[in-house]
């Protein structure tokens, strides 16, 4: 069966995220390598890192799953903005290789305007040098889902295929499956035969060795609406289905899948996620309630 956890608050240092997941139940987590508002941050000292390692191995969460900041922009046209997400993304692998995470996610970007294809070779153009720089690094970068608003790349499994093809190291770029994206872009998951289409499609044209990590959320929007905003599991318009058939996959029994639904301070709502997916688990009949 798939680790199941939630993205988990780093405040107070990224050992605390650890414990926060292991209180609610979390198998996996994903954290933020550093404040996701801010270009840059003090470097990890030995004394926090000591504790994100013993925090590690006495919870046995894993894998911890690093997301970048939202700032960067692996697809601008502005040279000084390309420059600073470069620059800063470098600055995230260092830490994330510190912390030892075998995945870093990250949005494509967005192409301000200057076009699908100029934004997919500039960030194709930014990954490779970042890989030239971290070359030391084992941590994988993943390629996130998008919804797709506006110039937001990373919409089609054919944009994400072609960026990677125009990289030097394809073999270290995996993909992250955003359910609540993937819906707003198209991708339907709500009955059997839709779930299989869309899976069939990911294989064929990005192999499904590449997916690495789910991100479960559910739709606030219709199917193809293109707005990136989630919902809890079973309460939009994905529906419980979906997430019945993603956690019974055999395919995905090793993948890690991670809420990112909203959330008050006390994650009771992570809690309430996770026992409707752990509840979905081993269920192989159809459900006739909670969709939306």
């Amino acid at each position: 069966m798939p680790r199941l956890g939630a993205h988990m608050s780093i405040a107070g240092g990224v050992d605390r995220a650890i414990q926060r997941g292991h209180s609610i139940g979390c198998e996996a987590i994903q954290i933020f390598t550093k404040s996701n508002n801010q270009w840059r941050a003090a470097p990890l000292t030995d004394e926090t890192l000591e504790r994100f390692h013993a925090n590690q191995r006495a919870t046995g969460i894993a894998p911890i799953v690093g997301h970048d900041a939202y700032l960067i922009n692996l697809a601008s046209p502005n040279p000084e903005l390309w420059r600073k997400s470069v620059d800063a993304f470098v600055d995230e692998m260092e830490r994330a290789g510190r912390m030892g995470l075998p995945y870093l996610v990250t949005h494509p970007g967005a192409h301000m305007g200057a076009g699908e294809e100029a934004g997919l070779r500039r960030v194709a153009q930014a990954l490779d040098e970042i890989h030239e720089r971290t070359a030391h690094i084992s941590t994988m970068i993943l390629l996130e889902t998008t919804a797709g608003a506006g110039s937001i790349l990373g919409v089609s499994f054919e944009q994400l295929a072609r960026i990677i093809a125009r990289t030097r190291h394809p073999e270290r770029i995996g993909i992250c499956f955003d359910t609540s994206h993937a819906f707003a872009a198209g991708y339907d998951l709500r009955t059997p035969e839709t779930y299989a289409a869309t899976f069939d499609a990911f294989d064929r044209i990005l192999g499904l060795h590449r997916l690495r990590v789910f991100h479960l959320n559910d739709s606030k929007r219709e199917l193809g609406s293109r707005a990136d905003r989630h919902e809890h599991i079973g309460q939009g318009f994905l529906g419980l289905e979906a997430f019945r058939l993603l956690v019974n996959d055999p395919r995905f029994a090793d993948r890690p899948m991670i809420l990112e639904t909203p959330k008050g301070p006390d994650m009771a709502e992570d809690v309430e996620n996770l026992r409707v997916l752990r509840a979905l688990m081993g269920d192989s009949s159809p459900l006739r309630g909670g969709e939306g």
